[in-house]
């Protein structure tokens, strides 16, 4: 038996969340907290590299960190890991004791891997670090040879040109707690095995290797040994009491005459390792103990990975809500500004009002003064027109409606259109055409605010009193007549633009702002028809905030994710010698 000593400076590891975490139970349950929200922040159209890191964390977290942390007694799994070709069915055998698993070529092309164990640890397993891998690809060995608390499993090749084979293999990589690599003399430094062991080492699983049909002749040996130290150099192992990873050489031809086993004297040092820990349950625990923390401390270079995504999430997520942000910002001001000047008011609509308040007995009103006309209040009364209030209630709104739809329009195009240059958002727009525009149901959510609208001016009407001024005129004209007076002065304030610069807009506003003045005063009016316009842009920009939503829905919350990238960076930790 020799030795290969990777060393890494070890720091610890436990790691500082918001309290300080203590046991490596408490920081296991602190991991899959946060690999689960990671995996609740995964979208349809992240890049596929940053959805597979995210379930590898959970899954890996998952399937062993967590059972593992919680039943540290649970039976040790021992996973024999290798190339095609390399032995590792031979090895079972002679670990066993018996012939359990088919060696010869035609393995990998069997989907199962091959489990040795108790009834009882088999079903303690199969609720625990076996939990994900299907109950048909594992085929269970006779137990008579099988020792209480540790399982052995020969795992499908993960070269396998089988895929559902390496999937297996994978999942018992991320299971196992102790992982036996077994490789050949001719094939330790191929692309396959060197992947092997990088995945080993990238779990911090603990390891022994064991190198088969080595040369005879002890100096080859030496020279083999020392190559398969080079190309280790590099990786950070774990052995299975500290940083010495234990090597096996075994010499071309050391089976038994059946071909299933290794000579006994042959596989000595991988027997005796594993005959200790299954006499020994303070030994296997202290290995579970091990592979516990190397997996913890293995996760160090996932974690910072998926850290990394969520970091690119965010600001992929900052960068798309801003352009949603400043378009419809930008078309709500837009709106803002169409209403205030009343130029989206149709004429027709404008002609009904001004024919109201330019009525002789309402111009008399306002021209000739409250006290000039007293006398003659009782005839004003009587031969006042009826107010248009339901007609033109209904066409401003319709066409408040109107205008406020093809805002939310113009802005839903603009945010698609950037939106659309970029791979991900641009998947999203093709699977929802309607986001190319405003929501249909925007206008159904708009009409009945509007009149309720005109109903909190009727309010602010009746509160204020008209008849303060004059009261037998104000009733004459009625609540809701002023209301919509008050409703047109928020489209059609003209502010003292007069004579030539009026058109039907400022005409109708003018005359409209005269009969307001009279009947409240000057102050009063202002005040009125400002607290009407920020009632109308406060349900405007509600409903521009709720159209809004339904691109910001489509990405995860910028400001989750980068807590959750920070929380990922801080539960970070070096490797543990």
């Amino acid at each position: 038996m020799v030795t290969h000593d990777n060393r890494r400076e070890a720091t610890g590891l436990y790691l500082a969340t918001i309290e300080v975490v203590t046991s490596l139970a408490e920081r296991a349950e602190v991991i899959a907290a946060l690999a689960d929200r990671r995996a609740a922040l995964v979208r349809e159209d992240d890049a596929p590299g940053a959805k597979e890191r995210a379930r590898q964390l959970r899954d890996h977290v998952r399937a062993y960190v967590i059972p593992r942390a919680r039943a540290l007694e649970s039976p040790l799994l021992v996973v024999l890991l290798g190339p095609t070709g390399a032995g590792k069915s031979t090895l079972m055998n002679t670990l066993a004791r018996a012939t359990v698993s088919r060696t010869g070529v035609l393995r990998p092309t069997t989907r199962e891997a091959v489990l040795l164990s108790t009834d009882a640890d088999a079903a303690v397993l199969r609720r625990g670090a076996l939990a994900g891998i299907d109950a048909g690809q594992i085929v269970r060995a006779p137990a008579t040879t099988a020792a209480t608390g540790m399982a052995i499993v020969d795992a499908p090749d993960l070269d396998s040109v089988e895929r559902a084979n390496r999937v297996i293999a994978d999942a018992l990589v991320e299971a196992a707690d102790l992982g036996i690599f077994v490789t050949s003399a001719v094939r330790y430094a191929d692309k396959a095995p060197f992947d092997v062991v990088q995945r080993i080492a990238a779990r911090g699983l603990p390891v022994l290797i064991v190198v088969n049909r080595m040369p005879a002749d002890g100096s080859d040996q030496r020279v083999v040994l020392d190559d398969l130290r080079r190309v280790l150099k590099d990786t950070a192992l774990r052995g299975i009491d500290d940083a010495q990873v234990q090597i096996a050489a075994i010499a071309e031809g050391r089976v038994d005459p059946s071909g299933e086993h290794l000579e006994a004297d042959a596989a000595a040092p991988v027997l005796q390792r594993v005959d200790e820990l299954a006499r020994d349950r303070e030994r296997r625990l202290a290995l579970a103990r091990r592979a516990l923390e190397g997996a913890l401390a293995g996760l160090d270079p996932l974690l910072s990975a998926v850290a990394a995504d969520v970091e690119r999430a965010a600001a992929e997520g900052e960068a798309l809500r801003a352009i949603t942000a400043k378009s419809y910002d930008a078309e709500l001001s837009a709106l803002f500004e169409e209403l205030r000047g009343g130029t989206f008011l149709r004429t027709e609509v404008l002609r009904h009002w001004e024919s109201y308040v330019k009525a002789d007995q309402i111009t008399r009103f306002f021209s000739r003064g409250l006290g000039r006309i007293r006398g003659t209040i009782i005839t004003a009364i009587r031969g006042m027109p009826e107010a248009p209030v339901g007609v033109v209630e209904k066409e401003v709104t319709s066409d408040v409606v109107a205008v406020a739809v093809a805002r939310a329009t113009e802005a839903a195009r603009r945010v698609a259109s950037e939106w659309s240059s970029r791979a991900g958002p641009a998947d999203q727009l093709a699977r929802d055409p309607s986001l190319w525009s405003a929501s249909p149901e925007l206008a159904v959510r708009i009409r009945p605010r509007l009149h309720d609208w005109v109903a909190s001016i009727a309010t602010d009407v009746q509160a204020r009193g008209a008849g303060k001024r004059d009261l037998a005129f104000g009733v004459s004209l009625g609540v809701n007549a002023l209301a919509i007076a008050a409703m047109v002065g928020v489209f059609a304030h003209t502010a003292g633009v007069t004579g030539t610069e009026l058109g039907i807009v400022a005409a109708t506003g003018f005359l409209n702002q005269k009969l307001l003045q009279a009947i409240f005063g000057e102050a009063a009016m202002r005040e009125m028809i400002a607290g009407a316009r920020e009632r109308l842009e406060a349900l405007l920009g509600d409903e521009f905030l709720k159209e809004r939503g339904r691109y910001d829905r489509l990405v995860a919350d910028p400001a989750a994710l980068r807590a959750l990238a920070g929380e990922l960076r801080a539960a970070t930790a070096p490797l543990s010698p």
